[in-house]
Parts: structure tokens; sequence; C-alpha cells
């Protein structure tokens, strides 16, 4: 027993094995680009209404309506997934961002784009969003062997994680440099750089035999959901959480500004740590995991969380302190 699992030891893959294929490097390279692309949109959004000094409630709806699509459509862009041909799924949803990408820039260019217009353009960005991510999930056996899937599910949190890193960041200098169009930019060329890359990547082809239809498909689904107990603590400890948690993502654009008067580099900085903790804690979960159980290791996440945006909340005003300060 201790022998094969010394051998299972020696030939587990590296978790940068799937990289060698240059077909799977290159969707990689543009999910990731994408995925920067996405938050830098994000921060574009928030700070072209901070800059407009629009009120707190519609400025946390950058948030809102780039995450609601995630909400309502989570569960037909899986059906999608399942009985649609996913190339051609990614390959439709991501011309159509381009293009959404391209409009919004354009408009901000000329100097035509409203609140109300920038926050249907993040919808329609975020119904995307919603709809590719079970198909990116799903082409994953199509692009690298059996054995390093796990791999490859490791380096899709690289992406999103590096992305949350380094996005913000780089939005914020741009913006502080050249404003919010050139944001908008990079987000549109973001979308064509996946477009191309879907373009170059050929499906293997495979019988495609008894799928279900849309509808059928949803209902089995829905069915599922009611006879699993266990998915639906699952989806409620994640509502419980990620309902309060937003908020920090919704309003700090606002603490940025009017509390820590930061600009637009410096808020970009600032959501830019979210990314680099939420690297560090991939990091330390499985030194965390030896010692403590997942129920208890959740519920210190969301109290480290809480207590962190408790701070936020309740921080000084710094800067302005110090330049009350005598002498």
């Amino acid at each position: 027993m201790s022998e094969r699992k010394a051998g299972t030891e020696e030939t587990t893959p590296s978790v940068w094995a799937p990289l060698a294929d240059r077909t799977y490097r290159l969707l990689w390279l543009a999910l990731l680009g994408s995925n920067i692309g996405t938050w830098m949109q994000t921060v574009g959004a928030q700070w072209f209404l901070v800059d407009r000094h629009s009120a707190a409630s519609l400025i946390s709806l950058v948030q809102t309506a780039s995450l609601l699509p995630v909400f309502f459509l989570s569960l037909p862009a899986g059906v999608l997934a399942d009985t649609f041909d996913r190339r051609k799924l990614l390959y439709i949803t991501s011309l159509a961002m381009a293009a959404c990408g391209l409009l919004l820039t354009v408009l901000t260019g000329a100097g035509s784009l409203n609140a109300y217009a920038l926050l249907g353009f993040t919808f329609v960005l975020g119904c995307g969003a919603a709809l590719t991510a079970p198909a990116w999930q799903a082409i994953q056996p199509d692009l690298v062997p059996r054995e390093q899937l796990p791999s490859a599910a490791a380096l899709g949190s690289v992406t999103v994680n590096a992305a949350r890193a380094v996005g913000p960041a780089l939005a914020g200098f741009v913006i502080a440099w050249a404003g919010v169009t050139p944001v908008f930019a990079i987000n549109a060329a973001s979308f064509v750089g996946m477009v191309v890359a879907l373009y170059l990547w050929h499906e293997p082809r495979r019988e495609r035999k008894d799928r279900e239809r849309f509808a059928e498909a949803l209902s089995a689904g829905l069915r599922y959901l009611r006879s699993a107990p266990g998915v639906r603590r699952i989806i409620l400890r994640s509502v419980l959480f990620a309902a309060p948690a937003s908020a920090l993502w919704a309003l700090l654009p606002i603490a940025a500004s009017s509390r820590f008067r930061l600009g637009a580099s410096g808020y970009g900085l600032l959501l830019g740590a979210l990314g680099v903790g939420a690297i560090a804690g991939v990091a330390t979960i499985p030194r965390l995991r030896r010692s403590i159980s997942a129920n208890a290791l959740l519920a210190l996440s969301a109290l480290v969380f809480g207590v962190a945006t408790a701070v936020v909340a309740l921080a000084p005003l710094w800067p302005a302190t110090r330049r009350h300060a005598p002498g």
C-alpha cells in the first residue's frame, strides 16, 4: 500500500503542467487577461461615478449591476453549457462583450455616458460573465488530460485571484494618468484576446447524442436542488456570507474617496490589497485545514472578514488628522 502511494505521489503532475500545452496556455492567458480587464472595468465604473460626486447608493449599484446576473443566470448558464456547443457559446458571448466594451469606450470618450447608461453596460457585461463561467469550467476536460484536471482547476483559481490583485491597482494608475476611457478600452481589448484564443482553438469532435432540451435540463437541475439538502446548505452559507460581504466592494470607493481622501491610484491599490489577501489565503488554507475542521475554518474566515470590514468602516480620517494637527 505504501509503495503504491509513493508511486502515485511521484507521478502526480505539477500544478503548472497544463501550461505546457499550447492551446491551454493560450486560453489560460486570454482568461487571465479578461479577468484583469473585468476588475479594471469595475474600478473604472466606480471611479467614474465617484469623480462626478454621485450619490453613495448610485455608486454601490455598480456592484449590484455586475453581480446580480450571477444570481439569476448561474443555473441557466450551467444548463446552456450542457446543452449548447460550448466553444460557440464562449465565442459568441465574448464577441458580444467585446462589442459592448467598445461601445462603452466610445461613449465615454465622447462625453456622452451618464450614470444610468454606465449601470446598464455594467449589467450587460455581468450577464456575459455569468453565462460564460460554467462553460469555461466544462471545457477543461477537452483541454488537458484527466490526471491534470486538478492542476487546471488550481490554475483557474490563479487567474481569478491574480486578476483581483493586479487589475484594480493597474486601473487606478491608468485612471490617474489618463482617465477612465483607457480603462474601458483595455477591458474591451481583453475580450478581443478571448475571441482570438477561442477562434484558434479546434475543439475535439465528438458525438452529441441524447442531449436534453434546455427547459427539460433546467427542470432537472431544479429537481436536483430540491432533493439535495447538502447542496442547499452550501448555497445558503454562500448567500449568508456573500450578501453582507458585498457591501465592502460596493462602498469601498466611497470610503477611499471621502474617508481616506485617496485618488484613483490609491483606491486601486486598496482594492488590489483584497486580491493579494485572497492569494495569501489560498496559500494558507491547506496548512490550516490540517489543524482545524472545514466548518471552523469557514467560521474563522467570516469572523476575520467581518472584523476587517468594521476596521475599514470605523477607521479614523488619518489624512485629515495629520492635516489639522498642530505644528
